[in-house]
């Protein structure tokens, strides 16, 4: 069975409701980084990165999975799919994926501050002060902040290095390490790209297809032709 290796970002949430961070209407327009999504913003005032936190989840707990994530789930029947995402969401595992590699950490999930190692599901969509682990401390979200490590690439990239068919989706690839996962793919592997932007930097890239879609679109569309051409 051949092994497709996709990689999501924003774009495909967007279309779910998934209010995104880069564009001109994003959340980066209501906060500032520095505020919400970094460590030192969470020693600084826990309430804020708490309820910022809390708002998205309560978000994404009032959001369906799209047309893409459906169509990936189909994918899925025929082929070993691998999806690695940037999303802190889990629209994909509820549009049917069920193997999901989350590079930048699950907004339900909560960890220990004490040891990272701990991780439990939040039950409803709050986070609150005094929400401990079994250690006794602080429970912080299950996200990967600006400025830490990402602990998840390496298997993302030797998931990458092994694909048999390379697909990403509604990411802009300006954000590392993720954006560096396509130098991982073997040159001679069809690769697709679906995103309605403009991508100069990308197209030294071997075998490389541009859809110039938006995934609700593109997604179902290049599912289709490839479970045709098996």
């Amino acid at each position: 069975m051949k092994k497709i290796v996709v990689l999501t970002g924003a774009g495909i949430s967007a279309e779910s409701g998934i209010k995104t961070f880069r564009d001109s209407d994003g959340l980066w327009e209501e906060y500032r980084i520095e505020d919400v999504a970094t460590y030192d913003a969470w020693l600084r005032n826990q309430d804020l990165v708490l309820d910022f936190y809390n708002q998205r989840r309560k978000q994404l707990y009032e959001c369906q999975p799209n047309a893409a994530h459906k169509a990936l789930a189909r994918l899925g029947e025929k082929f070993a799919v691998q999806i690695i995402t940037q999303n802190v969401d889990d629209l994909h595992e509820r549009g049917g994926s069920s193997r999901v590699l989350h590079l930048h950490g699950e907004l339900k999930k909560a960890r220990s501050t004490k040891d990272e190692n701990l991780v439990y599901d939040i039950k409803g969509w709050k986070l609150k002060k005094g929400d401990l682990c079994e250690k006794g401390s602080q429970l912080r979200p299950h996200i990967v902040w600006f400025g830490e490590a990402v602990p998840q690439i390496v298997p993302a990239a030797e998931l990458s290095g092994k694909a048999d068919i390379f697909i990403v989706i509604g990411t802009s690839l300006n954000v590392y390490p993720a954006a560096g996962l396509l130098d991982y793919v073997p040159r001679h592997v069809p690769k697709y790209l679906i995103d309605p932007g403009e991508f100069s930097t990308i197209y030294y890239h071997q075998n490389l297809t541009v859809i110039k879609e938006k995934a609700g679109k593109g997604v179902p569309e290049l599912v289709d032709k490839l479970l045709a051409e098996l």
